[in-house]
């Protein structure tokens, strides 16, 4: 009985079993159908662009069919497997195959979610629900995303799917770019580039007198627009307007237009990387450089800058325009030390330079009493304090011999006010550096070492010209090389210990530089004196070497070659008198008794007075100022020219004219 019971429960079990697998096959066959349906239905109508809504949706329905009939399918081959262990590897081959058959339908579900969205994305945008619109294109690109994660999905479709997503995106695009004209309403000039960062966020930034003005009217929406103050004479605009104003049109922005999301990002957002970059740029080169402070003083104060700045980082951070890693202001901000030395370094440069290029004339007196106005500095650390017993030990040891009173004092002369004026900028850029920062302090002391060197470099050639033709500026050249490498010596002592390390551990010198300006002094003082020498020995060239005195051809020559000087009374006197000759001379021709016809003969004068146009144009010379003289040699081209050498021109301005710059200038022009 018990085996009959077995054989029974056995066939049975192989009747269900092959049951099972014909269906199984029978199922298998009818996902490969519906799944050659749906992809050619989608190949037609994102790939071939063929109308086909009504079999879509019964491919749809057929779909939703067999996926029903496969749970169920897939439920009792369960159940089949935990209650026939016999049968595990034939259920395991016939689980594999309904997997497989699973895999298919799940793809063609995501197919099904696709086409969906992408209906229901059309539909939104013809009823301009542009955030539906996006919302659905998301997901349809969700859709396509899941269906390119399946290592088993070789889908020719995918590539037209993804081609179809592309193209709706750029269509939804163009649909919120034509609505966004319509909505923003810009009243420019007609000119290129009338965007908000160009139009409206920079010049707020750029400058002070423009303020902003938001009008809401009912039905006619929200107007922003510029205004300009024309009471306001602020050159530029402090950190904390500008923060205000900016803040004033991004708030109304996002509050009216931009607090909206498309995807995973707000409009604001997308907004904000676009013009991010380009404004922090503008904030710090045309707002935020001009507020770094320009004295040591005014740093404490810079911080109410910094809190300013963060505030209206955290404003746009929580309107999403800034992201949470974007901190370009602050940063900028916080290294307030960093960027007032270098300002400061750059702006005494600028003053340095200035001061090197102006007339060096402009003299003020140095006596021996004259003394630098050095600042009253702190106290140095207890550390470098003078112990008692040292002192004590100083006194004990001090040489009988003193140093006079003279000693290293600067004798009495004239120097540049200009130089004097650079050696107190000196002085006022290393009272700065005291108390820096270690950065900051050697950004200051080096460039004061730096406006030294640049007089060493600048001065030079800069006034080269002038040192050569003026003996007097070649005098007070010398003398500001003297001030300088005299002040140069003690600078470094006197600041040293006020300074950080490692300035403090007598890196803070100058006197490595005193060689060199003792030296440029004197080179440009001897080339001025050999120029000199070439002048006298010039002018004593006729003096004939003084020999035969007694002889009264040889003693004129002589005393004129030492004098050289006509007076201005002689000048005078002399174009009276040449004058009287140039008026009356010409009177002599009368061949004729008509005195009228008389005057041809009398213009005719240069042709039998050889000398008589070189004669005229002394008289002019005579008479006339040194511009006029060059204009009359007009570079060995002119009437002058014509009569006289270069040499005996320079003789006659050197005669009758002072040593001045002018005088200089002028002899430089003939040639």
């Amino acid at each position: 009985m018990a085996s009959f019971v077995t054989e029974v429960l056995a066939s049975s079990g192989k009747l269900e079993k092959e049951d099972l697998s014909g269906k199984i096959s029978k199922m298998s066959r009818k996902v490969e159908d519906t799944k050659e349906e749906v992809c050619d239905m989608i190949n037609k109508r994102y790939n071939d662009f063929l109308p086909s809504l009504q079999s879509s949706e019964e491919l749809m329905l057929q779909v939703d069919a067999v996926s029903k009939e496969m749970d169920t399918l897939k439920n009792c081959i369960e159940n089949e497997v935990q209650n026939v262990h016999v049968a595990v590897a034939e259920y395991t081959k016939l689980k594999q195959q309904l997997e497989k058959n699973t895999v298919i339908i799940t793809m063609l579900g995501h197919l099904k979610e696709f086409h969906s969205a992408m209906e229901e994305f059309n539909k939104a945008l013809l009823e301009k629900k542009y955030v539906d619109a996006a919302n659905r294109l998301e997901r349809a690109r969700k859709s396509v995303g899941s269906l390119k994660r399946w290592k088993t999905s070789e889908l020719p479709l995918l590539s037209a799917l993804s081609s179809e997503l592309t193209v709706q995106r750029e269509n939804l695009i163009y649909h919120l770019g034509d609505e966004w004209k319509r909505l923003v309403i810009w009243k420019l000039p007609s000119t290129k580039g009338q965007v908000l960062l160009k139009n409206m966020l920079k010049p707020l930034v750029m400058y002070a007198s423009l303020s902003v003005r938001v009008t809401e009217q009912q039905g006619e929406g929200t107007t922003l627009a510029l205004q300009c103050l024309e009471e306001s004479d602020e050159e530029r605009c402090a950190p904390s307007k500008v923060y205000n104003k900016l803040l004033l049109v991004l708030k109304t922005l996002h509050s009216h237009l931009l607090d909206v999301s498309i995807g995973d990002k707000k409009l604001s957002a997308i907004l904000g990387e676009l013009i991010w970059e380009e404004m922090s740029h503008t904030i710090i080169h045309e707002c935020l450089v001009h507020s770094i402070p320009t004295n040591s003083s005014q740093l404490e104060k810079y911080n109410t800058v910094i809190k300013e700045t963060e505030e209206f980082e955290k404003s746009l951070k929580e309107m999403e325009y800034l992201q949470g890693d974007s901190t370009d202001l602050l940063k900028y901000a916080r290294d307030v030390n960093c960027h007032f030395a270098s300002k400061k370094c750059k702006d005494v440069i600028v003053a340095a330079r200035k001061l090197m290029t102006s007339k060096m004339h402009n003299t003020v007196k140095i006596t021996p009493d004259s003394k630098l106005r050095l600042p009253k500095l702190p106290a140095p650390s207890s550390e470098s304090k003078v112990k008692p017993e040292s002192l004590k030990e100083e006194v004990t040891m001090e040489n009988s011999k003193q140093l006079s009173a003279w000693s290293l004092r600067l004798p009495a002369c004239r120097i540049s006010e200009s130089v004097q004026q650079l050696m107190e900028l000196a002085l006022d850029t290393l009272c700065e550096a005291v108390g820096s920062s270690t950065q900051s302090a050697l950004q200051l002391f080096f460039t004061v070492r730096n406006i030294f060197q640049l007089f060493y470099d600048v001065v030079p050639t800069y006034h080269k010209e002038n040192l050569l033709k003026f003996p007097h500026l070649a005098a007070i050249q010398h003398n500001n090389c003297m001030y300088l490498a005299h002040h140069l010596l003690t600078l470094g002592h006197h600041f040293r210990n006020h300074l950080p390390q490692p300035l403090s551990e007598g890196v803070a010198t100058f006197v490595d530089m005193v060689p060199g300006f003792r030296k440029l002094g004197a080179q440009c003082f001897l080339a001025q004196l050999n120029v000199q020498r070439a002048e006298l020995l010039e002018r004593l060239s006729t003096a004939h070497n003084f020999c035969n005195l007694d002889d009264e051809d040889n003693y004129t020559a002589a005393s004129k070659a030492v004098r050289q000087d006509i007076s201005s009374e002689d000048g005078n006197h002399l174009q009276t008198l040449c004058q009287t000759i140039i008026d009356e001379g010409p009177l002599v021709f009368i061949p004729l008794a008509e005195e009228k016809k008389n005057k041809k003969y009398q213009e005719e004068v240069p042709l039998y007075v050889k000398k008589w146009g070189t004669f005229k144009e002394l008289v002019i010379v005579l008479q006339a100022n040194l511009q006029e003289i060059v204009d009359r040699w007009a570079d060995s081209k002119g009437p002058l020219a014509l009569e006289f050498s270069s040499s005996e021109v320079k003789n006659l301005v050197r005669a009758l004219f002072q040593n001045t710059e002018r005088r200089a200038a002028a002899l430089a022009k003939i040639k």
